[in-house]
């Protein structure tokens, strides 16, 4: 049995009038068993209702989480999200189970078709997946997973097997989605981006014409409030954006929507970083891998900083311009260690200033302006706060010398995520629980921050990256589960 499912496992119970009541589960352990109801025997479900299938960068989330229970479980989750990779490099957003009925989630497999559909552009013709990408959190992920148990990962070969598949997907976003021409991934859906339904799409939105409400059924809707989710009018947007990429055969280039987003293209820089080091652990030198990186963050500064607004925008490709929306988005570049120094206290006072509220009014990062006009701390991404975003704000913070402040946002994530059932997001006003609850990458990124001891372990880097001492002194015991990932991980 390994760790996570030593965690997860109840107490047998005993008819002693006298034994001791059991101790009160802890945030780790009620995390663990998160993940644990969450697992599928090769990867983890986002959420067992909603979200019932593997998506891309929940699963690199996860396993930064997972790591910390079960380093083999964290390198099978992402050894099975690539082993669904297409030819041309891309990372598919949804791989699907194949036991699940196409009923259960939309679109379906039936609708991406993407053995054939894809075929042009190398989809796998034994699963199914979707034909959009997410962000590319992948390469960090993997570096993370590899340094919770380095022995673990050497003795598989687990860098080697997913290096060449992490380069072909960085290959893919700096040459095929270099739609703007300047340097940096473009992404053709608001579901690529992860932030499915910012007013920061609202713009470049408002030129597709959506899909007849009648050609589609909206599966969401099933386990959540219309109120809380996108409405019918942008969903038939999405919906439309997609069919006519798969129509394509899912080439780039031809779409109507093309927008530069700051935290996709943060994410990518902070995974060349991680990239350079898996190459110096593979033998190489990593040193055209950090150059480019240095690059990407030289085009990042260049495209999409605001200095008005102290903050990364997005952009436009088929509009032209940046648009005038403050979306967490434009926060996550805190993360980069190559940022000047004045846009990183840019960064932090729009964070803690009026729009974002945090320290203030707020306890968790909202995903949009406070005052801005389409601000709802209900609906999907339009104000919520949300726990991966609030990771990654807090590893920026960290990085860049705000102790104090991290400490704080990394003590609200762990309370509300605990209090909530590690809801998928959050009012983020009150901490109240929105959307499905059990989310994935909520109970896994509690479990890291739960790994850390607050103002220690980042490294120069400041990509989340951790001294060993950090694991000398967490709390689960890794003697626990060296043993079971040794004899095969059966959870």
């Amino acid at each position: 049995m390994d760790r996570t499912a030593q965690l997860s496992t109840h107490r047998t119970a005993r008819a002693i009038t006298y034994d001791p009541p059991a101790a009160t589960e802890t945030p780790g352990m009620s995390a663990a068993r998160v993940l644990e109801g969450n697992w599928t025997g090769t990867s983890t479900v986002p959420s067992r209702s909603l979200y019932p299938h593997q998506w891309s960068w929940d699963s690199a989330f996860i396993a930064i989480g997972l790591r910390h229970l079960s380093p083999l479980r964290a390198q099978t989750e992402l050894e099975t999200l690539l082993a669904a990779q297409w030819g041309d490099g891309r990372v598919p957003h949804i791989v699907f189970n194949p036991s699940v009925p196409l009923d259960a989630y939309f679109p379906s497999p039936d609708f991406w078709r993407s053995s054939t559909a894809g075929r042009a552009a190398g989809a796998p013709r034994t699963v199914q997946t979707s034909g959009i990408v997410q962000p590319p959190v992948h390469a960090l992920a993997a570096w993370l997973v590899h340094l919770a148990d380095p022995g673990l990962s050497r003795a598989r070969g687990f860098l080697a097997g997913v290096y060449p598949r992490l380069a072909a997907w960085h290959r893919y976003l700096l040459h095929r989605r270099d739609l703007g021409g300047g340097g940096l991934a473009s992404v053709v859906h608001p579901w690529e981006q992860g932030m499915d339904n910012s007013p920061c799409w609202d713009a470049p939105l408002s030129r597709v014409t959506p899909a007849p409400a009648r050609s589609f059924r909206r599966a969401d809707l099933d386990h959540g409030a219309a109120q809380a989710r996108p409405t019918d009018l942008d969903y038939g947007r999405y919906v439309r954006l997609a069919t006519d990429y798969r129509d394509r055969g899912y080439a780039d280039g031809a779409g109507r929507f093309a927008v530069e987003d700051p935290a996709f293209n943060a994410l990518l820089i902070a995974s060349e970083h991680a990239l350079a080091r898996i190459a110096q652990e593979l033998g190489a030198t990593g040193t055209a891998r950090r150059a480019r990186a240095e690059r990407l963050t030289g085009a990042l500064l260049e495209r999409l900083w605001d200095p008005a607004r102290g903050m990364f925008l997005c952009r436009d490709v088929r509009g032209g311009g940046l648009i005038p929306e403050r979306g967490v988005s434009g926060l996550v570049p805190l993360l980069l260690p190559g940022l000047p120094r004045e846009i990183a206290t840019a960064l932090v006072g729009t964070l803690t200033g009026p729009h974002f509220g945090l320290g203030a009014t707020t306890r968790l990062v909202p995903s949009y302006d406070l005052l801005g006009e389409a601000f709802d701390p209900h609906r999907y991404w339009r104000g919520p706060a949300w726990f991966n975003t609030g990771w990654l704000v807090e590893r920026g913070l960290r990085a860049h010398g705000e102790r104090d402040r991290a400490d704080a946002l990394r003590e609200a994530v762990v309370q509300t995520a605990g209090a909530t059932g590690f809801a998928e997001y959050v009012d983020p006003y009150t901490g109240e629980a929105r959307g499905a609850l059990g989310f994935g990458w909520t109970a896994a990124l509690t479990l890291d921050l739960l790994h850390e001891s607050p103002g220690h372990g980042v490294s120069p880097e400041g990509l989340g990256t951790f001294d060993r001492s950090d694991f000398d002194r967490s709390d689960f015991h890794r003697s626990d589960f060296h043993r079971s990932d040794k004899g095969g991980d059966r959870g």
